[in-house]
């Protein structure tokens, strides 16, 4: 794979944009699947360096909307 330099900007922050929206749909997928395994929202937010409270506001919602897309693992 070729990352663009800064001698080329606009593929350059075209692949920063796409980077970024990679890395929060992997991010929330994460979470999700911490939350179907019973974690905590203080042991995502410890794993994210954010408080639980913020855990639980940045991702609660995008948790129950998946959840009710994709039944709970049952482990």
């Amino acid at each position: 794979m070729t990352v663009p330099g800064p001698e080329d900007p606009e593929a350059a922050l075209a692949a920063v944009v796409a980077l970024r929206r990679l890395a929060s749909r992997l991010e929330v997928e994460a979470v999700a699947e911490a939350v179907g395994r019973g974690w905590t929202w203080a042991q995502i937010g410890e794993a994210l360096g954010i408080s639980a409270q913020a855990a639980h506001k940045r991702f609660a919602t995008e948790v129950r909307a998946r959840r009710g897309h994709r039944p709970e693992r049952t482990e």
